[in-house]
């Protein structure tokens, strides 16, 4: 019989999104249709840690910048230099502070030696509120904008007895919207492109220049990159992370002695413009990096999770020809009006699996009826079976296009999972990296075969559309694959032990051979409950590690 464990994290809105105690598992048997009675959720908790709300911006005017109202008219002109002099600290200090994707909280410091004091706050998007009667001191105000952009908020201050002072800062919203670039490489340690010519030794680092490069432009926010690491001569792992940052401890690319493996990352950039890349391993490696797209903190493409859903897989016909795809040739499929994506949609967040190649190659996932770049989104061995996210551009039919670049031929599987598309959509947040659950850690063990686990990741909080996560399984006892989709349960259900048994859609977010550790960007679509199912499909044991890197967020 089946079986699932629950890793339940809850959540919480605190200046910006919380993950609070505590990361618990719990074991039950349970029927194909419906589990039996379930413990809560709240067993062996694990602290997870808050999403760091340093992440998030902060801006500042202080007191001292402000300026005295100077525009008086004649006749108020002796009544306003008697104020001066009367309440001559009278200032207002602002500090604002980026609390979601859309919205800010301004704290305002009045100084005064008079009271009361009016306040009126222009947003600087053609809207202000107006605050009676207040007293000197500290207050905090929040204040939601309709789109993503820059904005000077505008504060004035008033003592009733003609005294008047202004401050001013500037802000940026935080969240960020996709505008796709390429694919195009960017960097190549084997032959130079983007930095010296040259393996990353152990426990060394390169750098990619994101910022500035090529067509990309400066105060870029983050990058969907595409990261190889080729022919490692040892065990390790790739961290990828913004310039002029401490390295954090999560990972992006797990790799073994000799096997190249991909893996799509989301990365913040740095002020500096850069993304750093640390080899963190025994052996030198060669990385490449190709990028998919980048966000700023403007209005271009926003993002729309969708049910993971098939559209192509040669080996049944779906989307495509039936059969396997010949070495060096490429197929189209449809995109646009499948599985949710509609027409207009700018890009899609894709996973592409390779399976039962007959040798070693790479596969090209590019805009249809273009022409092939000279970018990977995803290397393989004869034989193997593989997969990696993609975010690639649809053409103006709503196409993309795939190259098997081997000599063999290849069964090639392609599942939709989100698109990017019109100007106002959800908005993506990035975060420091944060470790959300390790079942290496848990005293039950790994996940067991045909078994889930359920996170709690944005219950009650429907704003929260999207979360950028790295899947890794390791210690895995047979051939299998993850499947990443929302939860049709409610936390409540779980709670009073009335859920109903998830039906696994026909997806995959990661594929494996017994005994490898496996890797995988996953876009995890929360739905309506805010709770996502990690599955796996395999005959066997296996650890799963979970680290999340952003979120996508609505109004």
């Amino acid at each position: 019989m089946p079986r699932h464990r629950h890793i339940v994290i809850a959540t919480a809105v605190v200046a910006c999104l919380t993950v609070a105690p505590g990361l618990a598992h719990a074991a039950g048997p349970g029927a194909a249709t419906a589990p039996s009675a379930q413990p809560k959720p709240g067993k062996e908790a694990k602290t997870a840690g808050p999403i760091a709300p340093s992440a998030l911006s902060t801006f500042q005017s202080p007191a001292e910048a402000s300026v005295r109202q100077q525009d008086r008219s004649a006749a108020e002109g002796r009544q306003a230099a008697a104020a001066a002099t009367a309440n001559s600290s009278l200032a207002v200090g602002l500090h604002a502070e980026t609390i979601s994707a859309y919205s800010i909280n301004l704290r305002t410091m009045l100084i005064s030696d008079l009271a009361p004091l009016d306040l009126v706050i222009d947003w600087g998007d053609g809207t202000s509120d107006r605050y009676d009667g207040l007293n000197p001191g500290l207050s905090d105000r929040n204040h939601q904008y309709a789109k993503l952009g820059q904005y000077t908020v505008s504060v004035t201050v008033s003592d009733r007895s003609g005294g008047v002072s202004t401050n001013a800062v500037t802000l940026s919203t935080e969240g960020s919207e996709f505008t796709p670039y390429g694919p195009t490489r960017l960097l190549d340690t084997r032959d130079g492109t983007g930095a010296p010519a040259g393996r990353v030794q152990p426990w060394g680092e390169t750098r990619v220049k994101i910022a500035g490069n090529g067509g990309i432009p400066a105060g870029v926010t983050a990058v969907a990159l595409n990261l190889t690491a080729v022919e490692p001569g040892g065990a390790g792992h790739i961290i990828a992370y913004p310039g002029g940052t401490e390295r954090p401890t999560t990972s992006n690319v797990n790799y073994v002695a000799g096997r190249t493996v991909p893996n799509l990352a989301i990365v913040p950039v740095g002020s500096d413009g850069y993304v750093n890349l640390a080899n963190r391993g025994v052996g030198a490696v060669d990385l490449i990096a190709d990028i998919a797209g980048y966000f700023t903190q403007n209005e271009a493409a926003g993002y729309t999770a969708v049910s993971p859903t098939r559209l192509v897989d040669t080996r049944d016909g779906t989307g495509t020809t039936r059969g396997q795809v010949p070495g060096w040739t490429s197929f189209s499929a449809q995109v646009t009006g499948r599985a949710g994506v509609p027409a207009g949609a700018r890009a899609v967040a894709l996973n592409v699996t390779v399976t039962d190649p007959n040798s070693d190659g790479h596969l090209t996932v590019y805009p249809g009826g273009g022409r092939a770049p000279s970018a990977s989104n995803l290397n393989f061995y004869r034989g193997q079976t593989i997969a990696n996210a993609v975010i690639v551009p649809v053409d103006a039919a709503g196409r993309i296009q795939v190259l098997n670049a081997a000599d063999g031929a290849s069964d090639v599987i392609v599942d939709v999972v989100g698109y990017y598309g019109d100007p106002g959509g959800s908005a993506y947040v990035a975060i420091e990296p944060l470790r959300l659950g390790d079942t290496r850690d848990s005293p039950n063990g790994g996940l067991p075969s045909q078994s889930y686990v359920y996170v709690d990741l944005s219950a009650g909080l429907p704003e929260y559309t999207g979360f950028v996560l790295n899947t890794t399984v390791t210690n895995t006892a047979a051939d299998g694959h993850l499947t990443v989709f929302p939860d049709p349960n409610s936390l409540e259900q779980y709670y009073r032990g009335t859920n109903v048994w998830p039906a696994k859609p026909n997806a995959s977010t990661l594929n494996w051979k017994a005994g490898d550790t496996v890797p995988n960007l996953v876009q995890a679509n929360p739905g309506s409950h805010g709770i996502v199912d990690f599955w796996n499909a395999s005959g066997g044991d296996i650890d799963l590690i979970i680290d999340m890197f952003g979120y996508y967020q609505n109004r």
